[in-house]
């Protein structure tokens, strides 16, 4: 990850046209795809995900609108984004009270 890079709170994850997907965690990234990776001609929601995350990579705009903005492109594209069930923290089983006075 380059330094000057936002990580998103949650990731991205795009369902591309060839099928597979991908998952973009940050500001950078997304820029990345959208200046090089772009599969289509550039539409307006392009243009706009593009100034969006430049400017939240310099500090001018909060990363949740970049993060909006590059899933807005993703979708014009034709490539909408993927529901990714959040991570659940598994908790370890409580400890039982026979357990504890037996100790």
């Amino acid at each position: 990850m380059p330094l000057n890079d936002v990580p998103w709170t949650r990731p991205v994850t795009v369902r591309l046209q060839c099928g597979l997907e991908r998952t973009f965690t940050g500001i950078y990234d997304a820029l990345d795809f959208l200046e090089n990776e772009w599969p289509l001609r550039h539409g307006e929601r392009h243009d706009r995900a593009v100034k969006t995350c430049r400017r939240a990579l310099n500090g001018i705009v909060p990363a949740i609108m970049a993060r909006e903005a590059f899933m807005a492109a993703c979708l014009e594209a034709g490539m909408p984004a993927v529901m990714v069930p959040p991570k659940t923290i598994t908790q370890a089983a409580p400890i039982r009270a026979a357990r504890i006075a037996s100790m």
